[in-house]
């Protein structure tokens, strides 16, 4: 089973950009998108269901911004749109589907970069997510929950980590909340199970040549319960062509 995760940066751009060709050669099980920066009035036949899959979103009200979406060949027996809360469900930011023996989720964690009340904003989602994480724990069920969650773990999930020490997506409480994620309420972080030395990047500013560089953040996870994790036997980041200023994670686990 191979799963990706991939924020777009707007699929009209990926698109553009070679996105569905590449697609097309992964023989995917589940694509997890995030920050489609569409409504579903601006979404092709392509974009809504590309060759071989079923597909399915959570927009934001607000044009041009946010969105999830999954792309899978199986059809999925329930899908959860949003997390029932309000004012996280208007940015378009979580979509669950369950297939018989697992569940994946698309998720778009807010970043905080842009200043002190979207940092709030964050934090607030974090307050409310993680309990939702416990109860999917809790469940019984195999979930791996992908996407871009806004959050460089440790030194070696970023290049210029002392640099970066009381910014947004590195900050103490930031950090803390992923590692309480992993070893309280027992997710595994799928990537670094199966690279626990190697450097490598998801993100990448568009600023100082940070792509030419290699200057990146690790900010895009697939995130697990223990059983589905110990399943993943290869792992690896997208970069021979860029669809976005993120690179796809692309995960394959043994049936």
């Amino acid at each position: 089973m191979r799963i990706i995760s991939i924020n777009l940066n707007g699929i009209r751009s990926a698109t553009s950009k070679g996105f569905f060709d590449w697609l097309s050669l992964q023989n995917a099980d589940v694509i997890c998108l995030q920050e489609l920066k569409a409504q579903a009035a601006d979404m092709t036949e392509q974009m809504l269901a590309p060759h071989g899959y079923h597909g399915y979103f959570h927009y934001a009200e607000k044009k041009g911004y946010s969105g999830v979406g999954i792309y899978c060949r199986e059809k999925p027996q329930k899908l959860i749109v949003g997390l029932g809360i309000e004012a996280f469900d208007a940015e378009g930011r979580y979509i669950c589907a369950d297939f018989a023996d697992y569940s994946v989720v698309s998720l778009y964690l807010p970043s905080g970069s842009s200043g002190e009340e979207r940092q709030s904003v964050k934090f607030d989602f974090m307050a409310a997510f993680l309990p939702h994480l416990r109860e999917l724990r809790a469940s019984g069920r195999e979930v791996v929950v992908c996407g871009d969650w806004n959050i460089a773990h440790k030194e070696i999930d970023l290049k210029n980590w002392r640099g970066n020490k009381k910014n947004s997506g590195f900050l103490p409480e930031e950090r803390a909340w992923l590692t309480q994620l992993f070893d309280e309420v027992g997710f595994v972080d799928v990537f670094r199970h199966v690279h626990p030395e190697l450097e490598a990047y998801t993100w990448w500013s568009n600023r100082g040549q940070a792509w030419a560089k290699d200057v990146g953040w690790r900010i895009d996870y697939q995130i697990a319960t223990p059983a589905i994790a110990q399943r993943a036997h290869a792992a690896s980041i997208y970069k021979a062509e860029r669809f976005s200023d993120h690179a796809p994670l692309i995960i394959d686990y043994r049936d």
